[in-house]
């Protein structure tokens, strides 16, 4: 079978990619940040085709930024760059969560089934990578420019009292661009030690590129050099970040993610080969825009998949916007329908709690869900959104007892994305354009238009399927730090005056 296919393998947001093999199967973990349940676990048999599997937690800390609570959020943080590692029949995953000041580390011995263990280091140690070397000593690099190792107990569960704790790279910036060097990656191959980092250059062309380093001892001297440095030809965006694996047959290659805007961070597959004991990504740097794989590309499999919400549990592809209140939330209430109930008040749809999410994908995709909105209150909202920062909304408000389907946008500041992360939620949505509305059922619809960085979504409703009406203006999208993840469609009921009312969704239609 011809298997060949474009980068990005997944055009979708699948950040901070680390990878694993074990035997003929490969595991990958990525950063799903605020999102509960959190660290999707996805598994592929030849690197192209991937499926989430399982996650590594349902919640990660019940504390105020992660239940929206007291004008508290996480957005922005919460797990960040995974690093997935298979050791004595274990498999491990590390990260580091800002907002609480922790590094976790959990363990397990099956990784699509669970259940997993849990264990924290107090403070964070950033983007680390562990390393389990071959004299039964452990090992996590981590660090921003200045990367450093730290000794852990061999069953990886503390840091190892009096064990080695130094810098090993002063400054890892040899671009000379005055460049940002974080997302460590470390592996013993051929007997020598790798540590894969990715560059944010200041100065120059302002690519992200892919930095290595090499030493012939875990603490020893470390030289460096650029392995990877091209965009694919998409608006100057680098390359870069993530692990290496190499297949049974003896071929290394790399998964790495590109920044494509609005859409969000999307993986790339790359060759590796060697050369005089370095790496060659891709054939001298150059990522191409094919690779050879198995099979045929099977698109986003259950990343991002449809639901007519028939069973009891939710599929593997959505997430809830931070911790779900499952108190507040059904699929058995109304088989064959999802219901949001509003248990607490809410200034807009990113203080909202119970809001369902999964992502979009590019070039282009569609959305549309059915709403029944008989049993809203006054002040309530319901639909479907395009989730970031900068978000838009087509729904229903319920006020003065009357109904009406509305398309409302949050409004975009001119403050820098640095500025947004000291944002609280809750900011007005500004309403656009809305109709009223007589009957109980409507159909909401979202088209997302990511291609070549166009970024744009527009909004529809009917009140017979099919029978589409466009509202409001079509929003530009924005992707935003202080979000720091791609767009999603995103289910959700919130309350502005009352808790007590409820909505149901009848399915989420994908194209």
């Amino acid at each position: 079978m011809d298997g060949n296919l474009t980068n990005p393998i997944i055009w979708a947001d699948v950040p901070d990619p680390d990878i694993i093999r074990v035997g003929d199967t490969y595991y990958m973990v990525s950063t799903t940040m605020y999102f509960s349940p959190g660290c999707p676990v996805m598994k592929s048999k030849d690197l192209v085709n991937w499926k989430i599997v399982s996650y590594v937690y349902d919640v990660l800390d019940n504390s105020e930024s992660f239940t929206l609570q007291n004008g508290k959020h996480a957005y922005g943080q919460g797990s960040w760059a995974g690093c997935l590692r298979y050791h004595n029949g274990i498999y491990y995953v590390l990260f580091a969560a800002n907002n609480t000041d922790k590094t976790y580390i959990f363990q397990t011995r099956s990784i699509e089934k669970g259940p997993w263990k849990k264990y924290i280091f107090e403070g964070i140690y950033h983007d680390a990578s562990l390393l389990f070397d071959e004299d039964g000593r452990v090992y996590m690099i981590y660090g921003a420019s200045s990367i450093k190792i730290i000794e852990l107990t061999a069953d990886a569960k503390a840091i190892k009292p009096g064990g080695l704790d130094k810098v090993i790279i002063e400054d890892a910036d040899i671009s000379g661009t005055k460049s940002i060097a974080e997302g460590s990656h470390i592996y013993k191959i051929f007997g020598m030690y790798y540590i894969f980092i990715i560059g944010w250059p200041r100065t120059g062309s302002g690519k992200r590129i892919q930095l290595c380093y090499r030493s012939d001892k875990i603490d020893g001297l470390y030289e460096g050099r650029i392995v990877l440095d091209d965009s694919m030809g998409f608006h100057n965006a680098g390359v870069a970040q993530g692990g290496i694996v190499c297949t049974p047959d003896g071929n290394f290659y790399g998964l790495l993610f590109q920044d494509r805007e609005a859409v969000g961070r999307v993986p790339v597959l790359v060759t590796v080969k060697w050369k005089d004991g370095w790496p060659i990504f891709a054939f001298d740097g150059a990522a191409p825009g094919y690779i050879n794989a198995s099979e045929k590309h099977g698109g986003i499999s259950n990343i991002v998949r449809a639901d007519e919400f028939d069973g009891t549990c939710l599929g593997l592809q959505w997430q809830w916007n931070h911790n779900p209140d499952n108190d507040y939330w059904s699929l058995i209430k109304r088989p064959g329908w999802l219901r949001l109930e509003n248990g607490s008040i809410a200034r807009s749809l990113t203080d909202a709690r119970n809001t369902l999410t999964q992502r979009s994908f590019g070039p282009r995709c569609s959305g549309f869900a059915l709403l029944d909105v008989s049993n809203m209150q006054n002040g309530d909202f319901a639909g479907l959104a395009a989730l970031q920062d900068y978000y838009g909304f087509v729904g229903v408000k319920m006020a003065e007892d009357k109904k009406y389907v509305v398309m409302r946008a949050a409004p975009q500041t001119k403050a820098s994305a640095r500025e947004q992360h000291k944002y609280k939620t809750g900011i007005p949505e500004e309403e656009i354009m809305s109709v009223p509305l007589e009957q109980d059922f409507v159909y909401l619809k979202i088209d997302f238009n990511f291609e070549n960085a166009i970024d744009e979504a527009e909004f529809y409703y009917a009140l017979q399927e099919g029978e589409w009406i466009k509202i409001g203006d079509i929003l530009k999208m924005s992707y935003r730090l202080s979000h720091f993840t791609g767009y999603r469609f995103a289910l959700f009921n919130f309350a502005t005056l009352n808790t007590g009312g409820y909505a149901d969704f009848d399915f989420l239609r994908i194209r």
